[in-house]
């Protein structure tokens, strides 16, 4: 094992599964020359060429369409979005065509992209560059959908969406880049759609997974500390495929479920858990199932109005004590 930052963690499976494989091509908004807008990138010019890491205009509705007809004819492109809200300058080359082909196509025609993007707030950027767009992707079907929150789940994770067959969106979260974690030696994978617990517990089970996951554990040791309340901690990794068996293992033991993310509550992948939490388990629950999710308002720029509308590790403690008295 090795510290590495989350950063380090995503450039080391870049690195690796570019010398695997010479179809793997970079394209982004200042990937290259610059090293990337969060450094995942830096280097990789000098090393791969320009050919396979591509600077590109600020045009996401270009290059994404550009990776999708790369992918079809054989190469295996993965598009860097600047920004997730820049997604939806490109929805009729994601949603229309890279995650519909394969099925149109019956099969003949494959799109192996993988679309790597930041999304989430906390830094003040303001409601178009702040959002989290996890459910729109999960929504529609034909992607994957992976959201890592540890430096080793972030390597081994994109080395399996860079293998994968299917187009991937792999979402990053901009205050994790800078986070640190123990990442194995040597050559190793993460399946998608496997979810992980992060710690034990007996009394409640916390799901969540990119930043959110961090605030979970957070909360689990407060709650433990302060109350005597013993959390299990689970991170869901991806959310298309949805690991469903997991929480419903953890459920059979501690027969409480809080669920917490950071995009918002309305339509989210919460609501989607927990419907499928009530149709596989329901005679596992002794309490209603509680959310903790961000509001439904554009994200502010202040930081004492961000901190609300998103949620923080004291709103998963307070969530977690409600459910307790259930």
């Amino acid at each position: 094992m090795r510290e590495l930052t989350y950063t380090q963690a995503l450039r080391e499976a870049l690195t690796e599964e570019m010398e695997r494989d010479p179809n793997i091509i970079l394209m982004g908004e200042d990937i290259g020359a610059y090293g990337g807008v969060f450094r995942v990138t830096e280097g990789l010019l000098a090393r791969f060429g320009p050919e396979r890491v591509r600077d590109t205009p600020i045009s996401e509705a270009g290059f994404i369409g550009m990776g999708v007809g790369l992918a079809m004819t054989g190469k295996r492109p993965v598009p860097e979005l600047m920004f997730m809200d820049f997604a939806l300058v490109a929805a009729d080359s994601i949603w229309n065509q890279a995650a519909k082909m394969r099925a149109m196509s019956g099969g003949r025609v494959k799109v192996p992209m993988v679309i790597r993007a930041q999304q989430g707030g906390g830094r003040g950027n303001g409601a178009q560059h702040s959002q989290s767009f996890e459910a729109l992707f999960t929504h529609i079907p034909g992607f994957k959908v992976v959201l890592p929150a540890t430096p080793a789940d972030a390597k081994g994770l994109l080395k399996s969406a860079l293998r994968d067959e299917n187009p991937v969106m792999f979402i990053e979260h901009k205050l994790l880049y800078n986070t640190k974690g123990p990442v194995p030696d040597g050559e190793y994978t993460i399946p998608l759609g496997v979810a992980d617990v992060k710690r034990e517990g007996q009394d409640l089970t916390i799901v969540s997974y990119s930043r959110q996951l961090l605030f979970a554990l957070e909360a689990a040791e407060a709650l433990q500390r302060e109350h005597g309340i013993s959390a299990e901690v689970i991170d869901l990794r991806c959310t298309a495929p949805m690991d469903i068996e997991t929480i419903v293992k953890s459920l059979r033991k501690t027969h409480r479920l809080l669920i917490t993310h950071e995009s918002h509550a309305s339509c989210g992948v919460g609501a989607e858990i927990a419907m499928r939490v009530m149709e596989t388990a329901f005679d596992e629950l002794d309490a209603p199932i509680m959310r903790v999710a961000g509001l439904d308002v554009p994200i502010p720029v202040a930081k004492t109005l961000e901190d609300v509308v998103l949620p923080q590790p004291d709103a998963i403690v307070r969530g977690a004590l409600k459910l307790m008295k259930e």
